[in-house]
């Protein structure tokens, strides 16, 4: 796993909370066919694969950004990418959408909310 220093690693919870009152954007850097499988309700998706951190500052300040994947793992990547890339994103959702779900928080599917 990939270590980095300064990394605020949040829970669901705050991460659902936050994303509610509008303090941050999540950005799920899972594939395309897994973000359209099952997503958090006004995440975008940005594919870790094609990554480009100078794109976040078109979606929102850079600061506000939360990282999201499946388990956790990529997001910290995305983060690594940040940094090496002069942007400055420092958190992601520890657990992933793993974690959103075991939270028991609401997810999308293709089909609707689940």
């Amino acid at each position: 796993m990939i270590q980095i220093k300064d990394v605020k690693t949040l829970s669901a919870e705050d991460v659902h909370a936050a994303h509610t009152a509008g303090r941050v954007l999540i950005v799920d850097v899972r594939e395309p066919g897994e973000f359209a499988a099952e997503r958090i309700a006004g995440a975008v998706n940005r594919p870790l694969s094609s990554f480009d951190p100078a794109l976040l500052a078109e979606l929102a300040d850079p600061a506000s950004v939360v990282f999201q994947c499946g388990s956790g793992v990529r997001s910290l990547k995305a983060i690594h990418l940040c940094r090496a890339a002069g942007v400055v994103v420092d958190s992601h959702m520890g657990g992933g959408i793993g974690g959103w779900k075991a939270g028991g928080l609401p997810t999308e599917r293709s089909g609707g909310i689940r």
